[in-house]
């Protein structure tokens, strides 16, 4: 990935020549088209969605210009929903978390070592038990204690505090958002879940996954929403497991699907991977 790669990300009614009309216009303002993905729901009028990636180094207009002249162009055409993201503007990430570890590590880990593309401006948490862990990796580690009573002041300290950031990531953060918190960032929270979900909602899954003997334990990355652990799901993974191994051995096998779905979901976001249609996504991963 380069600094002159941008990203074109698109969702419209399908009709035949999206394809030809797009490439036609990058064609003719200098771009060079490096990947595309696309997707139709149906084999005629269904919906399309497409993912393109392409080079601006010789542009012959700017960014705006080159944006409106899409508009005037392609998208009104097409009644097209849109949107052109540049590699050389990282996006700006805030995590949050409470006291289990693994998943917020694995996300600094990567970042550190450059596997992220994007600048993680905060860790924020409502225990102080991570703050050496964070602030080895020199990110700002803030604490932000959370009571039934405090929420609302809490979560507008959050908020204040990873204002301008681009995605949050609930890496383990034992917190339920308010609707009015989550209706503020949508589709730019991603939690990680314990559970392959739908299945074993709530409270300590691996116990319940013990309880009925699973042969499969998992973890789901999903868009936060209103309705709890409810959002677009963008990736999940499983582990197969058996009738030998006890709650601590299917937490510790679990913890680690965790930590490769959370990371492989934000980085598909951070690249623009993942398209929101209701409440599915399409992953051009």
């Amino acid at each position: 990935m380069t600094d002159t790669t941008a990203r074109l990300l698109i969702n419209c009614p399908d009709a035949p020549g999206i394809v030809s009309a797009v490439s036609s216009f990058l064609y003719n303002h200098g771009a060079n088209i490096t990947d595309l993905d696309q997707h139709a729901t149906a084999p005629e009028g269904g919906t399309y969605f497409m993912r393109m990636e392409f080079q601006t180094g010789n542009l012959r207009l700017s960014r705006e210009h080159l944006e409106q002249a899409f508009q005037d162009a392609v998208a009104t055409r097409y009644a097209m929903k849109w949107h052109i993201s540049y590699a050389a503007e990282r996006k700006k990430v805030g995590i949050l978390v409470s006291k289990y570890d693994h998943a917020m590590m694995e996300l600094l880990w990567r970042w550190s070592r450059g596997s992220l593309p994007c600048d993680i401006v905060a860790v924020v948490s409502n225990h102080e038990d991570l703050r050496a862990d964070v602030e080895n990796f020199g990110v700002p580690f803030h604490v932000v204690p959370v009571t039934a009573a405090t929420k609302a002041e809490a979560e507008a300290r959050i908020e204040e505090l990873l204002a301008g950031v681009d995605l949050i990531v609930l890496a383990r953060y034992m917190q339920i958002l308010s609707p009015e918190f989550t209706a503020r960032w949508p589709h730019r929270i991603i939690n990680i879940h314990h559970s392959f979900l739908p299945a074993f909602v709530g409270a300590n899954p691996y116990q319940q996954a013990y309880d009925k003997g699973v042969k499969l334990i998992g973890a789901t990355a999903h868009y936060v929403t209103a309705d709890l652990d409810q959002g677009p799901i963008i990736e999940q993974d499983v582990e197969r497991v058996s009738h030998r191994d006890e709650v601590p051995t299917l937490r510790e096998m679990g913890q680690d699907v965790e930590r490769q779905v959370l990371a492989r979901a934000v980085r598909w976001h951070l690249e623009d991977r993942v398209l929101v249609h209701g409440n599915k996504t399409i992953v051009f991963a």
